[in-house]
């Protein structure tokens, strides 16, 4: 079995962070802690994990950040690394980033930039500024936006040369949409910036839950790697979001199918070799 690195991993514990977006009710209420994922990728050969910030309430940014490093000092954790918290738009971002990049284990930061974010709030100057901080700190960022905006962001990455991105969530492509060529071109416009990455992850939260198979996520998974060359692409669990609609295992077995054409050396990538490059694992 192939092993995994998995870049996405989300943890929360309500007992030290806020999440101001989390329902009351559902598979995402309540805590998800590092006991509930062990249970969740037993047997699957999750090696390493990397924290994937989520969305805390202001300011519990540090209270988040010092929960999650103290995982990745934990040889008994899986947790290698971790994209923290923060907001580049705000001047006090250049200080705080600062701080915890000396700090063991930060690889990056990340703002989700869909939702109720304004459109081109990611190409201000304050911004921009931040983010090429983070590229002259060895950092980097993870792209987190709505399809439609996808040039956008590879206007964020051309205007940062020397900082690494992730997209994430294969552009946040839906499963469940009829037409694709939208988010195709922005896919494309992404992926010829070459400071960015893709991540296999997220989509299967958009499919229709009791009723997708492989076959609904193939085209997105195929052309996210026909686009980014499957030396720049990450497997990502999404967890537990994609518990929306898929089980960790569901999630993993569906993309080992749509794969499994692919030599040993691409799904090697895919799964472990390029996250493993990328975040200095």
């Amino acid at each position: 079995m192939t092993k995994i690195v998995d870049t996405h991993q989300h943890l929360w514990d309500l007992d030290v962070v806020r999440l101001p977006w989390l329902p009351a009710d559902g598979p995402l209420a309540g805590s998800h802690t590092p006991e509930h994922y062990a249970v969740e990728t037993e047997g699957l050969g999750v090696a390493a994990t990397v924290y994937m910030e989520v969305d805390v309430h202001p300011d519990d940014f540090e209270k988040e950040a010092e929960y999650v490093l103290a995982l990745v000092a934990d040889p008994g954790n899986p947790m290698r690394g971790a994209v923290l918290g923060g907001r580049p738009g705000q001047a006090s971002f250049a200080a705080y980033a600062s701080k915890y990049a000396e700090r063991p284990g930060v690889k990056g930061f990340r703002q989700v930039l869909h939702g109720d974010t304004p459109k081109k709030t990611w190409l201000e100057d304050q911004f921009v500024a931040s983010i090429r901080l983070l590229g002259e700190l060895g950092l980097r960022f993870d792209l987190c936006v709505r399809s439609e905006d996808l040039a956008d962001a590879a206007k964020l990455a051309e205007m940062c040369p020397d900082t690494r991105f992730v997209l994430d969530h294969c552009g946040n492509a839906n499963v469940q949409a009829h037409d694709l060529s939208d988010w195709k071109r922005g896919m494309e416009v992404v992926a010829a910036q070459r400071n960015v990455v893709g991540k296999i992850s997220g989509i299967v939260a958009s499919a229709k839950p009791g009723e997708w198979t492989s076959e609904d996520l193939a085209p997105i998974v195929h052309f996210t790697a026909e686009c980014f060359g499957r030396d720049r692409v990450m497997f990502a669990s999404d967890w537990p979001v994609c518990t929306q609609t898929a089980t960790y295992r569901q999630w993993v077995e569906a993309l080992r199918q749509i794969t499994a054409a692919w030599s040993d050396e691409d799904q090697n990538k895919l799964f472990h070799d390029n996250a493993m490059r990328f975040y200095d694992l």
